[in-house]
Order: C-alpha cells, then structure tokens, then sequence
C-alpha cells in the first residue's frame, strides 16, 4: 500500500468515526433510547440519521465524505 493510500484510508477511517461521534450526540439529545440503540447497534445510528436529517444531516455528510475518502484510498 502506497503512502497516499494508507493516509486517504486512515482519514476516511478517522471521518467516519466522528461522523457516528456525532450521529450518537444528535441521537442522544433526542431521546435515551435513540441513543442507547446507537451504542449498542452503531448501523442503527445511521438509519435514524436517515430518518432525522434535520437533526443529523450533517454528521450524514461527514459520513459520505469518509466514504469518499475510504473509496479513493483503494
């Protein structure tokens, strides 16, 4: 693996993990139960993101920008 790559992919995998960060604060402000659902089931998280883009919509950005990041890694 290239030096480009390994970075790209270490950036990707650091943005996704603030993007569920924040996806666990938004879900958490909402309701305790939203939020013990997102500890314990981290793709749960996501859905409610879906489900709640006015709340979370952002931290669905960062998400997508990790993605992107992971995807031009390989």
């Amino acid at each position: 693996m290239e030096a480009t790559s390994a970075t790209l992919l270490t950036f990707g995998v650091a943005t996704l993990a603030i993007s569920w960060i924040l996806l666990l604060i938004a879900s958490w402000k909402e309701d305790y139960a939203w939020g013990l659902c997102s500890v314990f089931l981290p793709p749960l998280s996501y859905l409610y993101g879906l489900a709640r883009l006015d709340k979370a919509g952002d931290a669905l950005l960062v998400a997508v920008f990790g993605w992107i990041l992971i995807w031009l890694a390989l």
